[in-house]
């Protein structure tokens, strides 16, 4: 069995460039420090002492930075280039964690919240842009792949670390994970070659062809309104559960951060493996169906009322099964609708999906759990979750009749 998993493995990574190999070191440690927002509830009730509303204000301005740093990362990759928009959005954001550590003005830090989530959420079209340009061809989307095992390993190493550092003191949250950022756009400075023919080469191509804007794709745009909501009710599971496990279900903060952790071990270690066999039986969409129904599952685990513990942890692989099926392959979608020359504004459209989804869903759900219960959170993300299946349903139909379309 273990000969298997690791032939598949290698089968699955072999032929990727070195500098996609690089990148992904640079994605894991960036990732390894992505412990300061999972635990962000926790800080300002339980360390500041402040109601579970104003927890949902500061992850919503986190939100509402993430919209702003996703749109302008996505356009200033186009005109500057994905390298330097990774490097400053790494150690300025970095850098600004290390200044909200010090801070407990609550005001402050409101605005600290939108500044640092401008330029974490900048980084994410600079990154998705340089892992094409890195790829070889024909290795893009295991490329992809290769990035969101490297990510899904950081989570798991940050979200322990981060419980750990939680149950010592919540300012080493900030301190760590912004020194992490530091050093991870310094190796994107030492260690990736700058790109600069790749740039030189896309904007002799955009000067003389036709660009395709995401919002000119019908069929993108009502992927992103789908997409928006899943991310929704996805933040949901690391923004308003752990403030729900510790409060509701009274689990401390080193337990509540193995749980976070279980979901990039599971991933890190099954995903590659899964989509190895699954990826070219049946159409992207169909597994973003899957993947909805199975989030929606683990939301049902909770409103269960004893084994909290062991519930907790149920749930939490119910949701990384799902999210194993949705998002590789929503990912795959979105690569699949663009080019070379579209690919940074693609990139952003979707990224500011889920900046969106940062906004409404945690300020939506703590504000529900608090007027209401958690319990009917938890139903109410299970009907949300059934529309998204529907969703991606009606829109695989609608790529199906475009693909006949286009072959005719």
């Amino acid at each position: 069995m273990f000969k298997s998993i690791f032939h598949t493995y290698k089968k699955s990574f072999a032929g990727l460039s070195h500098e996609t190999w690089l990148l992904s070191t640079v994605i894991l440690i960036n990732r390894c420090g992505f412990m300061a927002v999972p635990f962000m509830s926790l800080y300002v009730t339980q360390y500041l002492h402040r109601p579970a509303s104003d927890a949902g204000l500061i992850i919503t301005l986190f939100g509402i930075g993430s919209i702003a740093g996703a749109s302008t990362g996505g356009f200033l990759t186009d005109k500057i280039g994905y390298r330097p928009v990774q490097i400053l959005a790494a150690t300025i954001g970095g850098s600004l964690f290390l200044v909200f550590s010090a801070i407990t003005h609550f005001s402050t830090l409101c605005l600290l919240s939108l500044i640092i989530s401008f330029f974490t959420e900048a980084f994410r079209p600079a990154n998705f842009t340089a892992t094409a340009a890195y790829a070889k061809q024909g290795t893009q989307t295991r490329s992809y792949s290769l990035n969101r095992l490297a990510m899904n390993l950081g989570w798991a190493v940050g979200s322990s670390l981060g419980g750990i550092l939680a149950s010592i003191n919540y300012r080493l949250l900030f301190i760590v994970d912004g020194s992490i950022n530091i050093v991870a756009g310094l190796s994107i400075l030492w260690l990736l070659p700058s790109g600069k023919e790749y740039v030189k080469k896309l904007k002799e191509k955009m000067e003389s062809a036709i660009v395709k804007r995401p919002w000119q794709d019908k069929i993108f745009v009502r992927f992103i309104l789908v997409t928006t909501i899943f991310a929704i009710c996805f933040f949901l599971m690391f923004r308003v559960a752990p403030l729900f496990f510790k409060e509701k279900w009274h689990i401390n903060e080193s337990l509540i951060g193995i749980v976070l952790a279980l979901n990039g071990i599971i991933i890190a270690i099954f995903e590659m493996i899964m989509i190895s066999h699954l990826e070219k039986r049946r159409a992207p969409l169909q597994y973003a169906i899957i993947g909805s129904a199975f989030v929606g599952m683990s939301f049902l685990f909770l409103t269960l009322p004893h084994l909290h513990v062991l519930t907790a942890f149920v749930s939490m692989v119910f949701f990384t099964v799902g999210e194993m099926f949705a998002l590789p392959f929503i990912n795959t979608f979105v690569i699949s609708r663009t080019d070379e020359l579209n690919r940074g504004q693609y990139a952003a459209g979707y990224t500011l999906c889920w900046s969106v989804a940062q906004v409404v869903g945690p300020a939506g759900g703590f504000y529900f759990a608090e007027k209401f219960n958690y319990s009917l959170l938890w139903i109410l993300l299970c009907l949300f979750l059934a529309v998204c299946a529907l969703g991606y349903y009606f829109l695989h139909n609608k790529t199906q009749v475009e693909e006949a379309m286009l072959s005719t």
